[in-house]
């Protein structure tokens, strides 16, 4: 019996040197944060550096579902970090580093490390965003990673938007049926168990027939937008010039609009508003699974009155 909130690992992990960060190595880690890649795309925009002195001290909040760990091999290490938002069915690989070993014969183990905790923390999927030709993409696919979509950030921080809001106004409660409507046209069925639908009244919703909404990220460094626009929507260009140009307490931050696969059509839209693309991503996922330590079988009762028959089919011969 089976349970997708964990992962059951067969390997031995006690043939390597793999555990958590403590307070003692944040030095030693300090000091790969400009060899880190980042595997978190929105958050690394809006929240800076992983390994950087303020997102260092998170990893070792055991109160918090974020957590780093280290392989120490015979002449190098490498580490990682994951991230698990409190009710969610995903978990996301947050880094890992240093660029120089991404070939680390200890790494596929160490990702898989990482996976272990998300399951404890009873997610059912880990999800990584990496550059399709960057050297961390051979080891997530050896640790059992695979691209579900992909993605580009585009950098529309030099757009400049009209006076007019354009009839975009923040979700409200009544708006979440509308945009969870809006996601099951959008996002494909087979997306709908690694992307949950919308559950938060957050973000900002156009009131044109029901067919924009877009969610958003903000941080100290920057703000990633998230569209989810029906391709019947009309004056789209306009729509997200005036979102761009209105977004309240932007100062100088840049802003980002991220695009996945399943919305591709926004991308000429964003070229000729002048909007600056990034590299594409893989968009991929690990699912985790795990036996269930506490199943029982339980006792089928006859009904009073009630007679039954053995059956007359012969017993069918299989493996195990």
């Amino acid at each position: 019996m089976l349970r997708a909130n964990a992962i059951a690992m067969t390997y031995n992990l006690s043939t390597m040197s793999i555990r958590p960060l403590a307070l003692l190595d944040l030095p030693f880690v300090y000091g790969f944060r400009e060899e880190a890649i980042g595997l978190d795309t929105a958050r690394t925009l809006t929240r800076g550096n992983p390994l950087g002195a303020v997102g260092l001290m998170a990893y070792v909040n055991p109160a918090r579902h974020i957590y780093s760990a280290i392989a120490n091999g015979e002449s190098e290490s490498v580490l990682g970090g994951i991230i698990h938002t409190r009710d969610e069915t995903f978990a996301k690989l947050l880094y890992l580093a240093p660029l120089s070993q991404l070939g680390h014969p200890e790494l596929p183990d160490l990702i898989e490390s990482l996976s272990m905790q998300a399951g404890e923390w009873g997610a059912f999927h880990v999800l990584a965003e990496v550059d399709e030709i960057s050297d961390a993409f051979v080891p997530l696919r050896r640790s059992g990673f695979s691209v579900y979509a992909w993605q580009r950030m585009w950098d529309v921080s030099a757009i400049v938007g009209s006076t007019s809001s354009a009839g975009w106004t923040r979700v409200r409660s009544v708006n979440l049926p509308m945009i969870q409507s809006l996601y099951y046209q959008i996002v494909p069925p087979l997306l709908h168990p690694v992307e949950p639908q919308p559950r938060d009244a957050a973000g900002w919703v156009c009131n044109e027939g029901a067919k924009c909404y877009v969610s958003v990220t903000h941080g100290v460094y920057g703000i990633v937008l998230t569209p989810l626009i029906h391709p019947e929507a009309t004056d789209v260009s306009a729509k997200l010039t005036a979102l761009i140009g209105n977004l309240p307490d932007r100062r100088n931050r840049p802003v980002y609009v991220c695009v996945r696969s399943y919305q591709a059509w926004l991308e000429p839209v964003l070229a000729d508003l002048g909007a600056k693309s990034g590299p594409r991503q893989a968009v991929m996922v690990k699912h985790l699974v795990r036996a269930v330590k506490d199943a029982a079988l339980a006792r089928a009762t006859q009904p009073t009155g009630v007679s039954m028959q053995a059956s007359r089919v012969s017993k069918a011969e299989g493996k195990e």
